[in-house]
């Protein structure tokens, strides 16, 4: 007996030593999320001295070079967190299949993910609008501090290559980890809306979000005040350069970042301008549920009825209980009446399971609490700096004519005199010309920016800094 047992542990040992000798390099792999999409990850293996680092990426999203902070393999047992990102990724070596199977978990959502080593063959997509090096003006890696919440935030910084004081605008990106780029869909807005802007005279600042790319920091327990208080670090930042006309510092948020700015904005006399991009102007409260309705990926038998749990449970999550009273209270309202809408549609009851509790988990992050308590009308009512507020009017996440009437009302209301409100007809969320305004249709459509919203912008900001 005790032969055997030392002939197996050996055989595992065996095998543990020989997946740490091919680990190194690339592995790849995809999900398919519950509406059937797929998407791809890649994670490069690095060995230095017996410990192993990774980086990864998810080509889908154009995303690349995520560090995760740990990564630990023991007996063929591999392990890839980051806390910070909200991402675990927790694989097996199946010596005869050669593969990594495992779960990758990001925001409470769990999803099985097997990675085979070697390069995968990429996509290609034409992605016209994205400038090629080298550019026609000054570049310049950059890192400021918020030095309250102990974050170090990387970026870029360009403007024309003449000497000078330029103003400059401030890149804000929208909920969910971003990089500088505004990275999203295989496309880098960001990027695009930079290059226009420094092309015509005005230099630009964008950044990775807080925890994400080479910034530091813990993004899954950011709020959006606590975005604000980044941008207000890029503030101080630029101010401290020779470069920048400090009497013409702007603020360009998209979505999420189009009520960070004013947020920002309004605690501080340094901002001349902002523009608000797919930016809202209702509660966080009311937006989540216009998009339970027009971002939900299964039918439902009555809307009026739907849309009162949401409400429901949304009461719940935003209210100062406990966050274990809260998680209770909304494990019985999801179970009552969300889980026979998914029943009815076929799905496993460990499925539904498992959903629920994501979702619960999703719903109870410090973000979301903010988010939903948050009325971005109070301080577009503050503002007495010009404000260019654009929407697409075929954007299925933010609407654009409820949320451009409570921007427009809330300026009016706070007496501001200089604004200009503009629903850009055929635009979806990123400001892509397109057909019917879904994210399924962001990557498809080869434009990044249509050049009518890049003049928009580019124009107003121009006639406000002569």
């Amino acid at each position: 007996m005790k032969t055997i047992i030392t002939t197996i542990l050996l055989m595992a040992c065996a095998i543990a030593s020989s997946f740490s000798q091919v680990l190194s390099g690339v592995w790849y792999g995809n999900v398919k999320t519950p509406d059937d999409k797929a998407i791809l990850f890649v994670f490069l293996f690095e060995k230095n001295q017996e410990k192993y680092t990774v980086t990864m990426a998810v080509p889908t999203f154009n995303v690349s070079g995520v560090k995760p902070k740990s990564t630990i393999l023991e007996q063929g047992h591999l392990i890839i967190e980051d806390a910070g990102l909200g991402m675990k990724y927790d694989g097996i070596w199946n010596e005869a299949s050669n593969l990594i199977e495992g779960t990758y978990t990001e925001g409470g959502v769990k999803l099985l993910l097997s990675l085979k080593k070697g390069n995968p063959k990429m996509p290609k997509n034409n992605r016209p609008q994205e400038p090629q090096k080298p550019y026609p003006y000054y570049e310049e890696n950059v890192k400021f501090n918020n030095t309250d919440a102990g974050v170090t935030l990387s970026g870029t910084f360009t403007r024309p290559s003449q000497k000078g004081k330029y103003p400059v605008v401030i890149l804000i990106s929208g909920s969910g980890r971003h990089d500088r780029d505004g990275s999203a869909m295989t496309h880098k807005p960001f990027l695009v809306l930079s290059d226009d802007l420094t092309r015509k005279g005005i230099a630009v600042l964008r950044y990775d979000d807080r925890g994400f790319g080479e910034s530091t920091g813990d993004f899954s327990k950011a709020t959006t005040a606590d975005f604000a208080q980044d941008v207000l670090s890029a503030v101080r930042y630029l101010k401290s350069r020779k470069d920048i006309d400090i009497e013409q510092i702007g603020l360009i948020g998209h979505s999420e970042g189009g009520i960070i700015s004013p947020l920002a904005a309004n605690q501080t006399s340094d901002i001349s301008f902002m523009v608000s991009l797919a930016g809202t102007g209702i509660p966080g409260s009311e937006v989540s549920v216009m998009q339970s309705k027009s971002l939900r990926p299964f039918p439902v038998p009555d809307e009026v009825t739907f849309e009162k749990n949401v409400r429901k449970s949304i009461k719940i999550a935003s209210s100062d209980k406990e966050i274990s009273q809260k998680r209770k209270e909304l494990l019985a309202h999801n179970e009552a009446y969300l889980a026979p809408i998914l029943k009815s549609l076929g799905a496993p009851d460990e499925n539904i399971s498992k959903f629920i509790k994501n979702e619960i988990e999703s719903v109870l992050k410090p973000w979301n609490t903010y988010f939903f308590n948050y009325n971005p009308a109070e301080e577009f009512e503050k503002l007495k700096i010009p404000v260019l507020s654009l929407n697409g009017s075929k954007d299925t996440q933010v609407d654009a004519t409820v949320n451009q009437n409570a921007i427009r009302q809330a300026l009016i209301k706070g007496k501001n005199e200089d604004y200009k409100i503009v629903e850009l007809e055929n635009l979806n969320h990123l400001f892509q010309e397109c057909e019917t305004g879904k994210i399924d249709e962001y990557q498809k459509i080869e434009q990044t920016i249509s050049p009518i919203a890049l003049k928009e912008i580019s124009t107003w900001i121009l006639e406000h800094i002569n």
